[in-house]
């Protein structure tokens, strides 16, 4: 076993290297992703022996990867049962005029996305979307875009609303209900700006859509193919998983409970699994194996408790970093980093940086196409169909969103007192 000391070299190395990878998203030469790259991290440490077996696996949060795996799968059933498809079909019938229907996009992604991991949200809604879009003779582009940065925001509101928003609700033990009442008026102010921006940079398309009849929707049309016994099943189970988090029971037992209750049913399983997102619950164990090390062996050595411009002012400090590390080497891995920061801080000022780590870490994933898993399903989706998304074509609303919401967020928690 490595002594502390002398590790330190070796562990800031592998953690570099790591970081650097994920950062580029890929190995040159190689055909390895993210998932691969914290994996080969974590591999790494071992392999050095940085940490023993027993180490590693201590290092790891199972209740984190157990929640966003009971979450996986209660989004998997509502989308087999038909849910996504009726309710994008509900919005078919009833709003064609092309700011409504822009609303309704951002409404409909923003509020499943606070309760729902959004990227399996975007998952579902993407095609749909689409869908809607040619058969309402509708430019795509504003719709994607809403769609994407609304399930970012509305993230924001709750525990379960993202991958990093479940990291953090661990780490800090704060309540699921306390975690909303604070982030939820973030969510919805930002839900509003999302509308406003998107409408104002697109307006021209919008308008002119306005001019195009859309291809009516009638009776006729293929209806959307729901499974009525699953669909009541799993917005009861679901339903009753969110009443129970908002009750303070424990949200990954619960989520793993729900996930049980709907896999006793005549779906073909691999249907189910087919929907788990498993190279992110593979990066997020080798990540927690990474940064463990790193935060033993070296971060140990800086002296955090005397970095006093952030200890002193953590929602601003924290937001600014955060959103700055987010874009760098994604959220997830920038949101880990910060553990030892909280450490550092007083018991008052803590549940606020938490607070402000979540809301920013998620607010950042809108400034550019590549900060959020969500804007890569939404993009990767669209290509498939036909439509293409462009870099540049994103940050006409990326970038004066992120930092309208950014600052409505910070001025929020700032300001305000529980």
């Amino acid at each position: 076993m490595t002594t502390h000391a002398a590790a330190v070299p070796l562990v800031s190395l592998i953690f570099g290297v790591t970081y650097l990878a994920l950062a580029i998203g890929r190995v040159p030469g190689l055909r390895i992703d993210r998932a691969g790259i914290a994996l080969v991290g974590a591999v790494a440490m071992l392999a050095c022996s940085v940490l023993t077996m027993r180490e590693a696996a201590g290092a790891v949060d199972y209740e984190t990867i157990v929640l966003l795996f009971g979450m996986m799968v209660v989004v998997a059933f509502l989308r087999l049962s038909g849910f996504f498809a009726l309710a994008t079909e509900g919005v078919a019938l009833r709003f064609s005029h092309p700011l409504a229907l822009l609303a309704v996009t951002i409404g409909l992604s923003g509020v499943l996305s606070a309760f729902l991991v959004n990227d399996v949200v975007c998952v579902a809604l993407t095609p749909l979307t689409l869908d809607l879009c040619r058969r309402l003779k509708r430019p795509p582009i504003p719709y994607l875009i809403g769609l994407a940065t609304a399930s970012n925001i509305g993230s924001v509101a709750t525990i379960t609303g993202n991958p990093q928003n479940i990291i953090i609700g661990s780490l800090s033990q704060i309540s699921y209900i306390r975690f909303s009442s604070r982030l939820a008026p973030v969510a919805a102010v930002g839900l509003a700006l999302n509308f406003a921006v998107v409408a104002l940079v697109y307006r021209k398309s919008l308008g002119q859509a306005l001019e195009s009849p859309p291809q009516p929707v009638t009776g006729n049309d293929v209806k959307p193919r729901v499974h009525g016994p699953l669909l009541i099943k799993s917005a009861v189970v679901t339903l009753a998983a969110i009443a129970l988090f908002f009750a303070g029971q424990p949200i990954a037992v619960v989520a793993l409970v729900a996930a049980a209750i709907l896999m006793l049913d005549r779906v073909r399983p691999s249907k189910v699994y087919e929907s788990v997102d498993w190279p992110l619950l593979v990066m997020f164990a080798g990540l927690f194996v990474v940064v463990h090390a790193f935060e033993r062996d070296v971060v140990r050595t800086w002296g955090i408790d005397r970095w006093r411009a952030i200890l002193d002012s953590p929602v601003v400090m924290v937001s600014g970093l955060s959103v700055l590390l987010s874009n760098l080497v994604s959220n997830v891995p920038a949101v880990l980093l910060f553990k030892p920061l909280m450490a550092a801080m007083s018991d008052g000022a803590r549940e606020q940086a938490w607070l402000a780590l979540a809301m920013s870490s998620t607010l950042a994933g809108n400034l550019t196409l590549l900060g959020s898993v969500a804007n890569l399903i939404v993009v990767e989706n669209a290509r498939r169909a036909g439509t293409e998304l462009g870099f540049l074509e994103y940050l006409k609303v990326g970038v004066p969103l992120t930092i309208a919401t950014t600052v409505v967020g910070v001025a929020w928690l700032a300001l305000t007192r529980y």
